[in-house]
């Protein structure tokens, strides 16, 4: 699920990513065009309900790709997400607009 919070300026936007308990994993990281699709950058909190949360900063007026690295082995998108793009692996990503 995907929360979105303009900031006062109207440039950037708080986005934050919310897993549901169902995911059934440990560990959860946010990958995206945002941070080169970087493993480690943005780990997800897990809370106590088995969710998993990440917030980040990005710039309005765009798309961005992204998807979640569970348990360092598999990937999952949103199921929730703004839309989904195919990518060069066969699968879809994940797209929040901004």
């Amino acid at each position: 699920m995907l929360k979105k919070r303009i900031l006062k300026d109207g440039k950037k936007c708080r986005v934050s990513f919310e897993l549901p308990a169902e995911i059934n994993a440990e560990t959860a990281t946010l990958c995206g065009e945002f941070n080169d699709w970087d493993k480690d950058a943005i780990p997800m909190k897990k809370l106590k309900s088995g969710k998993f949360t990440a917030a980040t900063t990005l710039e309005t007026g765009k798309d961005y790709r992204f998807r979640y690295w569970l348990d360092s082995e598999r990937w999952e998108n949103d199921w929730e997400a703004d839309a989904y793009k195919a990518n060069e692996f066969g699968s879809e990503d994940s797209v929040v607009v901004l």
